[in-house]
């Protein structure tokens, strides 16, 4: 049985409904999801053609080596990938890893910033 993958907009949807997360339109065609108020977790592409976010540096080059997964141009030495659509992970895998790249920046704000957007 395949597992359930997600569209562009569960997506945005699910990226949107984490604490403190926005969004706005940057570079002529790229969603942005960010918090506090520029630290961007995920991009997807306005035609629904590609997602990149952020993962664990440690992590990075196995989710590189996964099919249709990549390192994000201009991203990768912060540790983002990037992935056309269809998505080649099921939605529970792709919910946590949108969910840690959330908590991945979130971590990185000043503390008084951080509270109210830890998970």
């Amino acid at each position: 049985m395949k597992a359930a993958r997600m569209s562009e907009e569960d997506v945005a949807k699910f990226c949107l409904a984490l604490p403190g997360a926005r969004e706005d339109y940057k570079w002529g065609g790229v969603r942005v999801f960010s918090i506090a108020g520029n630290k961007m977790f995920a991009l997807q592409n306005l035609r629904g053609e590609s997602l990149a976010f952020k993962v664990d540096k440690d992590l990075f080059l196995g989710h590189c080596d996964r099919p249709g997964i990549h390192p994000a141009p201009y991203l990768a030495r912060a540790q983002w990938i990037i992935m056309a659509t269809p998505y080649p992970l099921g939605a529970q895998e792709l919910q946590a890893l949108l969910q840690r790249s959330h908590q991945l920046v979130v971590r990185k704000l000043p503390k008084r910033t951080q509270v109210g957007l830890l998970l």
